[in-house]
């Protein structure tokens, strides 16, 4: 396969039965749509006890059960949130660490200097984020994922993509594992560049489309939001399984 070849989304996500947390930032079919997905999954009670919801413009997660909440900390967060023309989205609290360095006026890449990867070891989970940033009639994209450099959790390494052309009917995908396993083996490589020929102007279709492909036993939440590069309007959908 060469690098310029598309994966098959909802093929790539029924193949893997735990990838985890993913995110995927691209351009409709049509042209018309910029594209923002963002999905969790679980395999501990604790990790399964959440759901999206809208808060302020923002997507935070939140416990569907108070009393089964065993450990916040890193299942409780800000997922998606606005700055100026910049749409960020993470799989943890560095989404508030982007926020803040935006606003002062900083970059994405000097918010996630400051940041790693998760301290669950022995999963060692990457931190992944990206972020939209609108322009005339268009957008541009980053993503990035924090690793850790070892087996231990001594270091991080740091990679972040750049995305100054969005192209129609092409996204990149990323998520923090390559399958299921104990630990969790790590996502390796760069975000994978799939095909969305089957996602048009109709969201519905293509929040089902990728619900559907998220394995059912693991799958916990799904957000996914259309920004129309004419008008700027905005279409949200989440699905909870919970709910």
């Amino acid at each position: 396969m060469s690098v310029y070849d598309l994966k098959d989304l909802s093929l790539e996500l029924q193949q893997n039965p735990y990838p985890g947390r993913g995110i995927v930032i691209g351009k409709t079919q049509d042209g018309k749509n910029a594209l923002v997905a963002y999905f969790i999954m679980g395999r501990s009670a604790n990790s399964r006890n959440r759901v999206f919801a809208e808060e302020n413009g923002a997507i935070i997660t939140r416990p569907f059960d108070e009393s089964k909440v065993e450990d916040p900390s890193l299942i409780i967060y800000t997922a998606v949130q606005k700055n100026g023309n910049n749409l960020i989205v993470t799989n943890g609290d560095q989404t508030t660490t982007i926020d803040t360095f935006l606003s002062e006026g900083k970059t994405f890449e000097e918010a996630l200097d400051t940041r790693e990867f998760e301290p669950d070891a022995p999963n060692l989970t990457p931190r992944i984020s990206g972020m939209l940033t609108l322009g005339e009639h268009d957008f541009t994209y980053k993503m990035s994922i924090l690793k850790s450099g070892d087996a231990e959790g001594t270091f991080c390494n740091r990679f972040t993509f750049d995305y100054n052309k969005a192209v129609a009917g092409v996204g990149h995908f990323l998520h923090t594992y390559g399958g299921d396993g104990n630990p969790l083996p790590t996502f390796t490589g760069e975000p994978e560049r799939v095909a969305l020929d089957g996602f048009t102007c109709d969201i519905d279709r293509s929040v089902t489309e990728i619900w559907n492909s998220l394995n059912e036993e693991n799958r916990i939440s799904l957000f996914v939001r259309y920004i129309n590069l004419e008008t700027g309007e905005e279409k949200t959908r989440i699905i909870n399984k919970n709910q």
